[in-house]
């Protein structure tokens, strides 16, 4: 499965169409890096490319689901049930924000378990994953993720297989953490991320100019293009995941963090 989509996605309520990109890359070469679309866009784009292309994965830098402990109070079984008491809820909860949901002002974290089984110990000198309990502040992932969920059923409608709640085909959608992928950047440097693209990329010119431009073009660039060079995607996508099922998990290829 040499071809690999990357999207960098975005919760934000306005200015979304400046911080959504979509990248597309064959054997670690960019062949698509754009912007200028709304959510909605974005995932007509992705379920278009499904009959477009013989094979492919899709990776989505949003959490495809919460922490187990949430979704038993919540009364959830299935993924599907989360998927759809997200749809229902997620947009109350952005604006009331509840706990164990906090960020907002005079909202602050609670004592409750912040992440999932799959999120759990991973540390890239010093960054971890974030909670996708915090919808407001610096950082916050929280608001991509109650903003994304909601798509997931469309994707696996239009004939994604969405990993890892089912057997992967040649279509596959996926959960992504870019800093995994990435490793150690500073994407908050435009030399940083010029620098990176120089060193772990054929990009010039361009497309060069325009995966270094911002961190969200970066994201999306760098992820596409290291997610086509992993040799063992196949692989990994038939693994077993531990843990509950209905949290879901990252898509981590060993190859990745051979480097």
């Amino acid at each position: 499965m040499p071809r690999a989509i990357a999207v960098d996605w975005s919760g934000a309520v306005t200015g979304e169409r400046a911080k959504l990109w979509i990248a597309e890359a064959i054997d670690g070469e960019l062949q698509t890096l754009e912007s200028g679309r709304t959510r909605d866009e974005v995932i007509a784009w992705v379920c278009e490319r499904r009959d477009a292309v013989p094979s492919c994965v899709v990776g989505f830098d949003f959490s495809f689901s919460l922490p187990s402990w949430f979704l038993d109070d919540l009364g959830c079984s299935t993924i599907e049930d989360v998927w759809a008491h997200v749809t229902n809820h997620g947009e109350e909860w952005l604006r009331e924000c509840p706990a164990p949901f906090w960020g907002r002002p005079g909202h602050k974290r609670g004592p409750e378990p912040q992440l999932r089984g799959c999120e759990e110990g991973w540390n890239v000198r010093g960054i971890v994953p974030k909670s996708v309990f915090q919808i407001g502040g610096a950082g916050a992932v929280g608001t991509g993720t109650l903003r994304g969920i909601p798509f997931l059923p469309a994707l696996r409608e239009a004939g994604w297989a969405i990993w890892p709640y089912e057997a992967p085909t040649d279509h596959v959608v996926a959960e992504i953490w870019t800093r995994l992928l990435t490793g150690p950047v500073a994407k908050s440097s435009p030399v940083g991320r010029r620098d990176w693209l120089r060193a772990n990329t054929s990009l010039r010119g361009r497309l060069l100019r325009t995966a270094s431009d911002s961190e969200d073009a970066f994201d999306a660039a760098a992820c596409a293009i290291v997610l086509s060079r992993c040799d063992d995607l196949e692989l990994t996508l038939r693994l077993p995941q531990p843990g509950d099922p209905r949290e879901g998990s990252m898509l981590v290829p060993p190859s990745v963090l051979d480097r």
